[in-house]
């Protein structure tokens, strides 16, 4: 789930292509790769039952399943950013997901009356059987077009996904992170970095607990 934010940026910053390596390509992040590289290995070596055939696939398409279906979510929002600002507005809004791609992907239905009402957002995730990674993308009825795409996956109950994008005319690296998984509840929280990937400001937290 990337960036739930109504002054969300439709465009890709205009970084030099080592710097969107860097933020971006799974393969050659250097603020992703130690995450990466957990998954680049084989996933049955990881569980230690190599000559086990599993039930399913346990690459990681199966990763959000836990967020198939309809959720309340409270939202904080910081609500100014690189400021040293700690003043939070709250809001809610409710999140439906469900399976695309015959499990490969996911998309979610984002509502929300506290912008003027009558926002919409959507969420929608690819998974790449090759590399064992999604890729989540963001847009909304404010623009019509998907955002630049976070990249990441699951390792130890812990979702870690990275991009770059613009906060007004700055670039940001993004950090989107799912914690607390459980049956009935999650949280996502997304930081921006103005120093690739040195500091980072929490400015989105949402806590999702299940309606249906």
């Amino acid at each position: 789930m990337p960036i739930h934010d109504p002054d969300r940026r439709d465009a890709m910053p205009d970084i030099d292509a080592s710097r969107r390596r860097l933020l971006v390509s799974a393969a050659g992040s250097a603020i992703a790769l130690p995450f990466v590289a957990a998954f680049a290995q084989n996933p049955s070596a990881q569980t230690g039952h190599a000559m086990q055939a599993p039930a399913q696939p346990q690459d990681g398409r199966h990763d959000f399943d836990f967020y198939l279906g309809r959720w309340q979510v409270h939202n904080r929002r910081l609500k100014q950013r690189f400021v040293g600002s700690d003043e939070w507005e709250e809001y809610e809004a409710t999140d439906e997901s469900r399976p695309i791609l015959g499990g490969l992907g996911s998309i979610d239905d984002y509502r929300t009356e506290h912008f003027g009402g009558g926002f919409r957002g959507m969420a929608i995730r690819f998974f790449d059987p090759a590399t064992g990674l999604w890729s989540a993308y963001w847009s909304s009825n404010r623009t019509g077009k998907l955002d630049p795409p976070v990249v990441g996956g699951f390792k130890d109950g812990i979702g870690t996904f990275y991009g770059c994008d613009k906060d007004g005319e700055r670039p940001v690296s993004v950090r989107c992170l799912w914690s607390e998984i459980a049956a009935k509840h999650a949280k996502w929280e997304q930081a921006f970095s103005i120093d690739e990937g040195r500091n980072w400001e929490t400015n989105c937290v949402m806590h999702m607990t299940r309606i249906g």
